[in-house]
Parts: C-alpha cells; structure tokens; sequence
C-alpha cells in the first residue's frame, strides 16, 4: 500500500504525522530516549529490518527529529540523539505508552514503568493545560480556528466549521 503524504496539508497533525507517523517511529525515538543510540541495538531491540530501520532514522533526521553523529570513521558508523523536537516527542510517547498501559496492556503486565525524577514516584503522564495547569479532558476543550486556519487539504470542513461555531 502505498503512503500518502501529508507534508502538504494545511493541519499541524498532519504535517507531525508525515514526520512521525508511521508505526516505527515512535518506537525508535522512545529507543534513542532510553539510550540505545546505535544502529544495531535499536535493530535488534525492535526487531526492525536493518533496511527499514535506516529509512526511518533517514526520516527522522530529514524530519529534525534526530540527529546523528559519527563515532567511528571506518567503516563510517553513526549513533543518533534527540534534538530539541524529538525531545518534545517523549512526553507525548510517554502519554501514549500510559494509554497503552491502561487500554492495551499485554497480559504479563506493564512493561516498562516510569519514574519521575523531579519527586521521585512513579509516572502517570497526563496532558495539562499551560495556562492553569488542570488536567486536559476532551470534555473539556473548545477548537477554535487558528491564524492559519483554511478550507485546505486537512481542514477542508473544519476551517469552515471552526469559523461558524465561533460566529455562532
């Protein structure tokens, strides 16, 4: 099957998507976060075909996600670390893996547990609001359109939508 883009499309979603949106991406950068940042280990920690895997951390680095650095010269062999936007990816995989945990848990139990440092319990992630720090629910968010905002690939109804419930 083929991929569709979605470097194009007028939507902040999306356009994360096109760059982290395949299935194995989010799994290499948790990787590269726990600190496996070589090639090899994080190949046969996933289990991940060495083809696929040097297309996705290609990706990942196109996509600012990752950078790489060279360690040895022959033959030329890189380890890779977060930059700064794959660094604001952990939280996020973070509150998908407790997703996970509760929704999709495997049957043996939690695999990998978190702790936060800062207090040092264990990590529940959850979203907050920036502004006063409650606990995000669906509930409890209102979309409003943006400045960039359009009836354009991606937002084609909702721009229009958006607009009118915030006339209404």
């Amino acid at each position: 099957m083929k991929k569709v883009s979605f470097g194009e499309m007028r939507c902040s979603l999306a356009r994360s998507l096109e760059i982290i949106g395949d299935w194995w991406s989010p799994l290499i950068i948790r990787d590269i976060y726990l600190g496996l940042v070589r090639f090899d280990d994080i190949a046969l920690n996933l289990g991940i075909s060495r083809n696929l895997l040097t297309l996705r951390l290609r990706h990942l680095v196109d996509g600012g996600a990752l950078r790489r650095t060279a360690y040895q010269e022959r033959p030329v062999r890189f380890d890779y670390q977060l930059t700064e936007a794959g660094e604001e990816l952990v939280p996020i995989i973070l509150a998908l893996t407790a997703w996970g945990d509760r929704w999709a848990q495997p049957a043996e139990g939690q695999p990998i547990r978190f702790l936060h440092k800062t207090c040092g319990c264990t990590l529940t992630p959850k979203i907050a609001c920036s502004a006063c720090g409650d606990e995000v629910k669906a509930s409890d968010v209102r979309a409003l359109p943006g400045l960039g905002g359009a009836a354009r690939p991606g937002t084609m109804v909702l721009a229009k939508r958006l607009a009118q419930a915030t006339r209404a």
